[in-house]
């Protein structure tokens, strides 16, 4: 019973773009692991840029300072 949890920052991904992460991760599963997909769980955390670090940065930083 596989299980994918999969943490995006929550900066406008879309309905559509999640359909296709599960359904992508979905099919990769089924494909080299031959699992079925009824047994296979497929979870999208969106995480608040704030609570996201990279390089000793907060995303939220990060993306201030690149837009600028």
């Amino acid at each position: 019973m596989p299980y994918v949890n999969i943490k995006v920052t929550d900066e406008s991904v879309t309905s559509a773009q999640k359909q296709q992460l599960i359904t992508g991760v979905t099919q990769l599963l089924q494909t080299v692991l031959h699992k079925n997909p009824k047994t296979i769980f497929v979870i999208i955390d969106e995480i608040n840029t704030d609570n996201w670090g990279v390089a000793g940065e907060q995303v939220t930083l990060l993306r201030q300072q690149t837009n600028q």
